[in-house]
């Protein structure tokens, strides 16, 4: 028996894929990109709005990732992950938050 509410922290993506940078640590590949997901509306006038959101995916090969290598700006990718939020010292001295997407699966979609 769970005594404890059950922690989930799950993040599904559909969108297109924006910057790529790709790097390899201790023999693994590694790709960090950036994916655009749009959502529609209608504003107060009636007028559609699209509303772009920008994530950072970072992708570390093994299984459910074997497509990475073939992720180009422009691809529409489908990732499965959980959030991470990070903190750090900006340039400038600031404190700065970044929120990124570590994927557990990522699909090209056809």
């Amino acid at each position: 028996m769970i005594t404890a509410m059950e922690q989930l922290n799950r993040i599904e993506l559909r969108g297109t894929v924006g910057r790529t940078y790709t790097m390899t640590v201790e023999g693994k590949k590694m790709v960090n990109f950036s994916l655009a997901t749009n959502s529609s509306y209608h504003d107060r006038q009636g007028c559609p709005v699209i509303e772009t959101t920008w994530h950072q995916i970072i992708a570390w090969e093994g299984p459910g990732k074997e497509c990475i290598q073939s992720i180009t700006k422009g691809s529409q990718v489908y990732v499965n992950g959980r959030l991470r939020c990070r903190r750090f010292n900006g340039a400038d001295g600031i404190d700065r938050t970044a929120y990124e997407v570590l994927a557990h699966e990522v699909r090209i979609c056809e």
